[in-house]
């Protein structure tokens, strides 16, 4: 049986680049999975940061949608405490009406974003501390059984767009297991609790009307190349890139002062986010994959592919479809 392999895209804007540009190499992203094979793709909410064009995920994916035929689209995730519940079951029972069949909605807790941030979007610092109110209050609007006396969620109401917990801690887990929901663990830049977290899932899960049984997605990174010298050229220039956007926003660097920071300190911290990592040729990343999934105990993976330019993550993106084909996956 094949093993569902789907992609988060960032919408990352390239150095030197604009959203204009992202969005478009977001388009062609989704054409290229669409095309290979994988089961979806995943747009992540993030705000006030330079070299992510996904901070308005819905509108992306609605833009996306109309590009494709097929594929499945979602959020992975929406940040639920930046919102109302309301309005995010409008927003995609708006998209499964337009898309019907294939809208994901994936939910986190985390702001996607710093102080000032969580104050410019008017989010009450609290608001946290009511994520699985808010995930009960959301899955009731699409399930047309509104726990808001005489409030439904149009369009939305009846819709079933299916529901997917995402994180990277125990709390993660322990929510989605408790409301029978499918659980997405983000081991592509959060890497340390990945096999306590989805053991602890498997072991606390209750069957909801949703799923009977637990279902794990793990992220994990992607850095193919026709050769192995490009793909590690590649991931050093990713280093760079994840260097300037952690300890360097805001700033115009070289890839001198890029190679500083990660000399500084900030190459311990990219070097961790990037422990589970796919990177070489074809045969070298289907392998890794491979033996990722026995150590996630996953029933899906959902990969971010890697790379310094539009063309080398498109051909990322072919290259892992057919390694996966060479293994019978």
């Amino acid at each position: 049986m094949r093993i569902p392999v789907s992609i988060l895209d960032l919408a990352p804007i390239l150095r030197g680049e604009s959203a204009t540009s992202s969005i478009a190499a977001s388009v062609a992203l989704a054409q290229r999975a669409e095309k290979h094979g994988y089961r979806r793709v995943w747009y992540a909410e993030h705000h006030n940061m330079p070299s992510i064009a996904s901070s308005a995920t819905s509108v992306l994916i609605a833009h996306v949608g109309a590009h494709t035929r097929s594929i499945r689209l979602g959020a992975g995730g929406v940040m639920l405490p930046n919102h109302s519940p309301l309005t995010i079951a409008e927003q995609f029972g708006t998209l499964d009406a337009m898309y019907p069949g294939r809208i994901d909605l994936g939910l986190g807790r985390a702001p996607g974003s710093d102080q000032n941030t969580m104050y410019a979007l008017r989010r009450n610092p609290d608001s946290a501390d009511r994520f699985p109110q808010d995930v009960l209050e959301l899955q009731g609007y699409l399930a047309g059984e509104t726990r808001v006396a005489g409030v439904d969620a149009i369009p939305g109401k009846g819709s079933d767009v299916p529901l997917y917990v995402l994180g990277s801690s125990m709390f993660g887990a322990t929510l989605a297991a408790a409301l029978g929901l499918p659980y997405a663990f983000a081991s592509h830049f959060a890497p340390q609790m990945l096999q306590p977290a989805v053991a602890a899932y498997r072991r606390e899960f209750r069957p909801s009307r949703q799923l009977a049984e637990p279902y794990v997605i793990a992220g994990v990174n992607v850095v193919a190349a026709d050769t192995d010298e490009e793909a590690h050229a590649n991931l050093g220039a990713v280093k760079r890139n994840l260097a300037i956007g952690l300890f360097g926003r805001g700033q115009t660097l070289s890839d001198e002062q890029a190679d500083q920071l990660l000399a500084q300190g900030a190459g311990t911290h990219v070097t961790s986010m990037l422990t589970h990592t796919a990177v070489g040729t074809r045969a070298e990343v289907g392998e890794y994959l491979d033996r990722f999934l026995k150590t996630a105990d996953a029933d899906e993976l959902i990969v971010a592919h890697q790379a310094p330019t539009t063309e080398a993550r498109l051909r990322s993106v072919t290259l892992l479809a057919e390694a996966l084909e060479d293994l019978g996956a």
